[in-house]
Formats: C-alpha cells, structure tokens, sequence
C-alpha cells in the first residue's frame, strides 16, 4: 500500500511533471512487426496473434454481426441494457445537436459562387478495449457519433466481447464486431482481411500497442488522436469536500496503473486541503476492489498549491488536461478562464465520471497536453467540409493575377490554364 508521501507530493508551479508520450520507440517497433503480417499474411496472421494473446479459440470465427449482438441483448439483465439504451440515447442527443451545428455555405465570388458541403467517411472502425473488464461506454461513444454524422458501415472492434460490448453495438448501430484487439485488429481494419474491408477512419482508446499501431497506419486511414494514459486535473479550494475531491480521484486512477491523478489546491488554506485529501485517499483504498491499480496510478500523481483562481488557470492551461473537473466557489468564471483542457466538469454535481458514462459529451479525449492543438471526438471527427467552386465566368482580373502569381513560382502551365479561360 502507497503511504501518504507518495500521494500527491506537492511540486512547484513552475517545476510541473513532464507529460509522458502517447507512444514509445519498443511499442512502434511491436506494432510495426504486427501490422505487416497482417498486412501481407492476412487472416492467418491475425489469428495467430488473436491466439497467442488469448483473445480467440481455434476456429472461432472473427466477425461477429448483428443476430450475434441480438442475442448477447437478449442474453443481457434487462437493468444493465436499459442502462446501456439510456446512455446511447443521451450521447446520441448531443450529437445530433453537435451535426446541427455545422452546416453547408455557399458564398457568392465574382463570376460565380463558392462553398462547402459536409460529406461523412463512408466507413469507420471503432475500438473498444476489453482488459480486465468489458467497455460497453467506449462502443458508444465511437460509434453513435459516427452513425449521427452518416457514416454507412461501422465495425467495432474489441478482443473477447462480453455481452455487454456485443449489446452497446447493437444499441449503438454497428453491423460488424472483430472479435480481436491489439495492434491486429488495428491493422486488420485499415488493411482488411477476407469478408471485412478496409476502413476509412479509425477511432477509439487503446493500450500502447493499440497507439502505436494507429500511428503507423495513419494516412492510410484517418484516426481520430494518439491517447495516452488518463489523466484527471482536480482544482479546489477551502468550500471542496475531501472526501469528494479523493474520490474523483480514485476514479481516476483505477482506470489503469499509467493514470495521472492531480490536484490544484487554492487559497490561503491549500496544504491543508492537500493532506486532507491525502488521508481520504488513504482511507478510502482500504476498501476500494480496484485498490491494487489505483495505488500503482497514485505513484503518478502529484498536487501543486497556488493563492489565486488565475494561477490556477495558469497550471491547467500548461497541462492541457484531458479531465478538468473544478470545485471552487467561482467555479463558472474559472472554467471560463481555462484555454486548454479536453473536456472541463464546473461544480461539484458535474462528476467527471458522467462524462465517462454518457451524460452526453464524449469520454475520448485528447491526453498528454494534446489539448493544447486537439479535440475530443465528436460527430466532427467523421465529417469531411468540402469546398467547391463553381464559376459561370472566369473573372478578367481572377485570370491575370492567377497567371501572374503562377509564372512567378515558375508554373507556366498554370499560368496558360487560367488564360485558357479569357475570352
């Protein structure tokens, strides 16, 4: 068990942690070696890999569609479906106001009009993890933004699917599930195998084999982000309850041992309220099931005291958080201030935890201060604008500087093609 001086350890504003890499030279090199047997040996390769992980029996088939997902419903407790239908119906809500948001323009220019459509990648593979537990939240939150935004064929993929993923596919609208995870199933979808084509985009959490190997295949296929570990930034002050901040927390660190727990304490009475939370933290791993993973993730954390709403503003924005939760009494105007986070919970009712189980955002977010230049996905991520220009007429002075500026880079072609145009 951690004692109290390996959690929270109080550091300096100005002496913050490094962020840690989504990604690192030994998984790239694992990944790579995986991605080419798939690519060039195929389905045999992929269940090589799904065995040699436990992932997959001999002969067990691979994809799994949507009567397979139907009885894993049935098979389902009706609670825990109608929890799972709840949510859908939230994030989906949101998502259908986020598509709203972003419409087609066109804008008139001399000689004609310009604009944008906005076009959906036709196919997106959604990961799902399936470690210690299953995820039915992570299938949700990939393929109900994709299935708003019009993409036509989803495949989820998840190693060893429990009936709770098969039934958040179903409620979620995907029409196939790959059966394996890891950087195979990776690149099984952005390479294909017999019966599963080739997908355009790529999205979901993953281990670092996952992340690696999404980072070898883009371009070939758009992915939504690099995720590394999670991490959550909680700034109180003295109206914070202890227990609360502790338990937030928690709930971050059980996620996985490379968990990042922080907390900014403000005002006059900050290292009491550190040591406060400290011994709730304490107390309360005596009884959490999740203990083991949440004291490792403690070893990652660190706590940083600052007299003032706008230092503590100054902290979060150099972390670029992929979790902001705030519990101070001007907790709206610092929300406010804060630039740089991947989704920020105002008040102590706003548990970052809703954010992971569907009160509407998504819960995939940008980690590892990738927020400073990232965002979370969304129906915006399988969205393409498109422009377009439709000219009835080349304007006289549209063609003379598109000649000029042409031959003044030295492309003369381009410079007689907007010429061609005159009349």
């Amino acid at each position: 068990m951690n004692t109290a001086s390996h959690i929270l350890p109080l550091v300096e504003p100005d002496r913050l942690p490094p962020q840690p890499d989504a990604v690192d030279a030994a998984a790239i090199a694992d990944a790579g070696e995986i991605i080419e047997a798939v690519r060039t040996r195929g389905e045999a390769a992929l269940r090589e890999f799904a065995q040699r992980f436990g992932e997959l029996d001999a002969g067990a088939p691979l994809l799994l569609g949507p009567a397979d997902m139907q009885a894993a419903a049935d098979r389902l407790d009706p609670e825990d479906l109608l929890a799972i239908e709840s949510a859908a119906e939230r994030i989906e809500a949101f998502a259908r106001v986020q598509l709203g948001s972003l419409s087609p323009v066109e804008v008139p220019v001399p000689g004609g009009v310009a604009g944008h459509t906005i076009e959906p990648v036709a196919s997106a593979g959604c990961y799902a993890p399936g470690g210690r537990y299953p995820l039915p939240s992570s299938v949700l939150m990939t393929a109900i933004p994709a299935r708003v935004a019009g993409v036509e064929r989803i495949v989820v993929a998840s190693p060893r699917p429990a009936d709770a993923t098969l039934a958040a596919a179903l409620v979620a609208g995907a029409g196939e599930l790959l059966c394996v995870g890891g950087a195979h199933a990776i690149a099984a979808l952005a390479y294909g195998i017999p019966g599963l084509d080739p997908v355009d985009f790529i999205c979901g959490p993953g281990n670092r084999w996952v992340t690696a190997a999404k980072k070898l295949v883009h371009g070939r296929v758009g992915i939504d982000m690099l995720a590394g570990p999670s991490e959550l930034l909680v700034i109180a002050d003295e109206t914070a309850d202890p227990a609360m901040i502790a338990l937030d927390l928690l709930a971050q660190a059980e996620h996985d041992v490379a968990a990042r727990p922080i907390l900014v304490a403000v005002g006059a009475g900050a290292p009491v309220l550190v040591q406060r939370v400290r011994d709730e933290v304490l107390a309360q791993l005596e009884s959490l099931p999740t203990a083991s993973t949440a004291c490792k993730a403690f070893a990652n954390s660190f706590a940083v005291c600052v007299q003032h709403s706008e230092e503590a503003a100054a902290v979060a924005d150099r972390l670029a958080p992929e979790h902001l939760q705030i519990l101070t009494r001007d907790a709206d105007a610092l929300a406010a201030r804060v630039r740089h986070a991947g989704a920020v919970f105002i008040g102590c009712a706003s548990a970052e935890v809703f954010g992971d189980y569907g009160a509407g955002p998504n819960h995939t977010l940008p980690t590892g201060a990738t927020a400073r230049y990232g965002a979370g996905l969304s129906v915006f991520s399988f969205l393409r604008v498109r422009t377009y220009l439709n000219l009835r007429e080349a304007p006289a002075d549209l063609i003379a500087e598109t000649a000029r500026l042409a031959r003044l880079e030295g492309l003369e072609a381009h410079a007689r093609a907007a010429e061609a145009r005159a009349k």
